[in-house]
C-alpha cells in the first residue's frame, strides 16, 4: 500500500526520477494483465499516446487519469504509485 512513511525517500526524488518511477509501474502493471498500451488507453477512456508518455516518464499524470488507469488494471491507484515511495 502506498504510504507517506518513507518521507526522506520521496523528498529526494527528482521531478523525472517520480515520473520515472510511476512509468515503470504502469508499464510492469499493463504487462502483467496482458494489455498493450492501446488496449488499456480504451479501457481508461484516455488516449494511447498518453498511456506511452507516461510509462516512459514524459507525462505528469493527473489523478483523475491516474485512477481511470488503475480501474482498467484491476487495481487501486495507491498499489499504482506503490513503487514511487519504495527505496532503490
Amino acid at each position: 500500500m502506498f504510504t507517506i512513511n518513507n518521507r526522506s525517500v520521496l523528498r529526494a526524488l527528482s521531478r523525472a526520477e517520480i515520473l520515472k518511477r510511476f512509468g515503470d509501474a504502469l508499464r510492469g502493471h499493463r504487462q502483467r494483465a496482458g494489455l498493450s498500451q492501446e488496449k488499456l488507453a480504451a479501457k481508461a477512456g484516455i488516449d494511447r499516446t498518453y498511456v506511452g508518455g507516461a510509462e516512459r516518464g514524459e507525462r505528469n499524470v493527473a489523478l483523475v487519469n491516474i485512477v481511470r488507469l488503475a480501474e482498467a488494471l484491476d487495481i487501486s491507484a495507491a498499489e499504482l504509485l506503490d513503487p514511487i515511495g519504495k527505496e532503490g
